[in-house]
């Protein structure tokens, strides 16, 4: 599978999408969000495919928007964008697989909105966090608007987008904008150790628990445990919760 701005690999139940525009510092344009969409439906297909990284290339994880790819965009031509841009996003935060951004340097707009639509998030020290947007007079996208929130509260999130500042990882890792912060020559080493410790677990389970843990802020209490119990009853009646009990209980001999 070839691709114009990505390098796609999948190897031992994880998949690595890894932005590659280093020219430019990995920003987005068109083309790069396409194949981005075609290596995740890819991904989703493949049985094998357990965990999925994003990461980038040279400096970058990703400066954001490529601004001389919407030179001359009629307002509904940036419209039809912005919406096909939003969709991708929901795949990405609603994707049924664990997603994990290893961010190995600057993370701006929407290469930041990218890493916030991941399930979790690895920085390098040196990395570069922040939302330029009202900086140039624009917005974020990505559903960055809730994200942030979520992460690091309301109060810090608006501190962070209406002053544009950036942050490095280990600020972002003491705010709990990130999981971990590491020097950037361990980056993809502890990204795949724990890439690696989630494909060991049931990707059934973790599906349900992400489409649980997504509709906890969107339904009611009563709605969500309704769900849990029938996330529960369907784990539970799986052929591979059978095996993975005759694997324990072979452990406990």
């Amino acid at each position: 599978m070839d691709f114009e701005c990505i390098i796609y690999e999948k190897k031992e139940g994880v998949a690595v999408i890894t932005l590659n525009r280093p020219q430019v510092l990995n920003a987005m344009n068109k083309q790069l969000w396409l194949d981005i969409e075609q290596a995740l439906a890819d991904a989703r297909e493949d049985e094998g495919v357990k965990v999925l990284i994003f990461t980038g290339t040279g400096r970058a994880f990703s400066t954001g928007a490529d601004l001389k790819d919407s030179k001359g965009r009629s307002l509904q031509a940036y419209r039809n964008y912005l919406v096909h841009l939003q969709e991708i996003s929901r795949q990405i935060i609603r994707y049924p697989k664990p997603t994990i951004a290893a961010v190995n340097g600057f993370a701006l707009g929407s290469g930041y909105e990218l890493a916030l639509a991941c399930d979790i998030r690895i920085a390098a020290e040196e990395a570069k966090f922040g939302s330029p947007e009202a900086r140039v007079s624009s917005s974020v996208t990505g559903g960055a608007m809730r994200l942030v929130q979520d992460l690091v509260g309301p109060g810090k999130a608006r501190e962070l987008l209406f002053t544009c500042d950036y942050i490095d990882g280990r600020e972002a890792e003491r705010i709990g904008l990130v999981n971990r912060c590491v020097p950037l020559e361990r980056l993809m080493e502890e990204t795949l150790a724990m890439a690696k410790k989630i494909a060991a677990n049931s990707l059934f389970s973790i599906n349900l628990i992400k489409k649980g843990l997504n509709m906890a802020s969107e339904v009611s209490l009563e709605a969500l445990m309704d769900f849990e119990v029938e996330a529960c009853l369907a784990t539970v009646s799986a052929p591979e919760r059978l095996a993975k009990l005759e694997e324990f209980a072979e452990r406990k001999k």
